[in-house]
């Protein structure tokens, strides 16, 4: 419908239009400041160009009211077309248009170090990037999503130093010394029994066993991993290993070289990120000749790079900031364009619980675990409350209000409008056959409709409207990054069909296959909104 529109005004009025919704209805369903950028251009008054646009777009069918308001141009539809973009949107199941430049992307996002459990800060990111693949594919994009394993660096052998120490306090009865910076919490306990079994008492004697319990280790919390994503309905298309990728790092480092990347400042290497916008220079080698975590960054990209995709996108936290200009400038020296790499950061989340903070995990050593949070409000809330803000925006909510029926309880709200629609629909007498259900208007009833109408029927084509914008929405929340805004949209449609459904009979009423049709529409359009955040629509409360 919207492209539709959009469309037609830009044959009629021969330039690109930016179509906008006006915030008061009594305007019409779209407007278009259009008279504006032609009046630089024809050096009349917008107020003169928007009134001779407004007498050729009214010959259109599709409106049934055109006209001009300080320059801007007030559309409204007629009802004959949104009663054919309905039949057409119930046909096509609310697909938008495919993408006019579709993409093959690469999307990395969590990859958080397998040394614990995920915790919130990860899971709002996992929630972001899994639910930007869904809305990628659905307008047309292929988009393929990657987990980068960090396990080449010193955090896999502080993992295993840490659970060997906590086996020699377990099965030795030692008084051990832990590190400031050992990991710590229940889970570490849980990783030596889980070694003690399956390797031996022997692999906690002395520390030659310590690559071989820093590996069991990291397989054990890479598994946890998956499952706590896969609990939350997330699974990763592949998986790609740190260290395998640092048999690339001499040709790396070679490529880089060539094309003047780095510097050599005593026994260190530097990538001279500064002169590529970065604060300063960065080292990639240590003095001891070993490569820096950033050096394992810098393989993956080009490793990235030469799969060959249009676009890259990554899901960092937000401490990450930082990091964005030196990878940006390693991408550069590798010979690629590092405006192909988007870089999208997700705030830390805040949880409450009743007025008070979440209680963290014992089993993480403080943390608030992803797991424990889906246990207790379910991944669907989950995933709707970590969406329903930008993700570079701080998210603080209670948890309590999760577990309400009300409309505190967006879930909740949505899906029982939802489930409403499909009691209707079973109720009718038109049960048997919803695929068939039409509506036509009678020459009278256009007259009545235009004259101020049945209010329900009016009510009605809002509703449907409403429901019709999905594909836009989508669109929107896609081009700018911003899931919350299909958040936004089905809490108000879902508001809208509570708000019909209260004011109108709709079972045996005169206008019943119409009120049908339109929710049935408005089924469709928040079924497959939620599909896109992640949820399955419920049909039954």
């Amino acid at each position: 419908m919207y492209d539709h529109i959009k469309s037609i005004l830009t044959e009629a009025i021969g330039c690109e239009v930016v179509l906008e919704r006006p915030k008061n209805k009594e305007y019409g369903h779209f407007a278009t400041p259009v008279a504006f950028s032609l009046a630089k251009i024809q050096k009349q008054s917008p107020q003169h160009i928007a009134t001779e646009l407004c007498k050729k777009l009214a010959t259109y069918k599709e409106f049934a009211k055109v006209s001009e308001m300080k320059g801007f141009i007030n559309l409204t539809l007629s009802y004959e077309f949104l009663l054919s973009s309905m039949d057409l949107a119930l046909d096509s199941a609310l697909k938008p248009r495919a993408a006019k430049q579709p993409q093959t992307i690469l999307l990395e996002y969590v990859s958080a170090n397998p040394t614990g459990p995920l915790h919130i800060g990860h899971a709002r990111g996992a929630v972001l990037g899994d639910s930007l693949q869904k809305l990628g594919n659905y307008l047309g994009h292929k988009i393929v999503s990657e987990y980068y394993i960090n396990d080449a660096g010193a955090q896999i052998k502080k993992l295993g130093y840490s659970v060997y120490l906590a086996g020699r306090e377990i099965f030795l009865h030692e008084q051990v010394e832990y590190d400031e910076d050992c990991y710590k919490g229940e889970y570490i306990v849980e990783i030596a029994k889980a070694a003690h079994k399956a390797l031996g008492a022997q692999v906690f004697d002395d520390t030659t066993s310590l690559p071989h319990l820093s590996e069991f280790a990291k397989d054990l919390m890479l598994e946890e991993i998956k499952q706590n994503l896969a609990s939350a309905g997330i699974v990763f298309d592949s998986f790609v290993s740190e260290r395998a990728l640092f048999s690339q790092w001499q040709e790396t480092l070679a490529l880089l070289q060539a094309n003047n990347g780095v510097r050599k400042e005593g026994d260190k290497l530097w990538l001279l990120s500064s002169h590529k916008g970065d604060e300063k220079d960065r080292v990639i080698v240590r003095e001891d000749g070993e490569p820096t975590y950033l050096a394992g960054d810098i393989i993956y990209h080009r490793d990235k790079f030469m799969r060959g995709f249009e676009h890259y996108i990554n899901i960092w936290g937000a401490d990450h900031h930082g990091y964005i200009a030196r990878i940006q400038a390693s991408i550069s020296y590798l010979g690629y364009d590092a405006k192909k790499l988007e870089v999208l950061l997700a705030q830390m989340v805040s949880l409450l619980k009743n007025g008070k903070p979440y209680k963290m995990s014992k089993r993480a050593g403080n943390f608030i675990l992803m797991r424990d949070v889906v246990s207790d409000i379910g991944a669907d809330s989950m995933r709707f409350v970590f969406l329903s803000k930008k993700p570079d925006t701080h998210l603080e909510f209670d948890v309590s209000n999760l577990t309400t029926q009300d409309s505190n309880n967006p879930v909740f709200y949505i899906n029982y409008a939802n489930a409403r629609i499909h009691t209707l629909l079973s109720k009718s007498k038109f049960a048997s056959k919803q695929d068939s259900v039409s509506f036509s208007l009678q020459d009278q009833d256009l007259v009545a409709l235009q004259n101020g109408g049945d209010l329900g029927v009016i009510k009605a084509f809002e509703l449907a409207f409403e429901a019709m914008l999905l594909p836009r929405v989508t669109q929107m929340a896609w081009e700018e990054r911003s899931l919350q805004k299909i958040c936004e949209y089905l809490k108000s449609l879902a508001g809208s069909f509570h708000t019909f459904y209260n004011a109108h009979k709709i079972i045996d009423s005169p206008q019943e296959t119409l009120y049908l049709k339109v929710a049935k529409l408005t089924s469709l359009a928040l079924s497959v909104g939620l599909s896109l955040l992640g949820i399955e629509a419920k049909t039954k409360m």
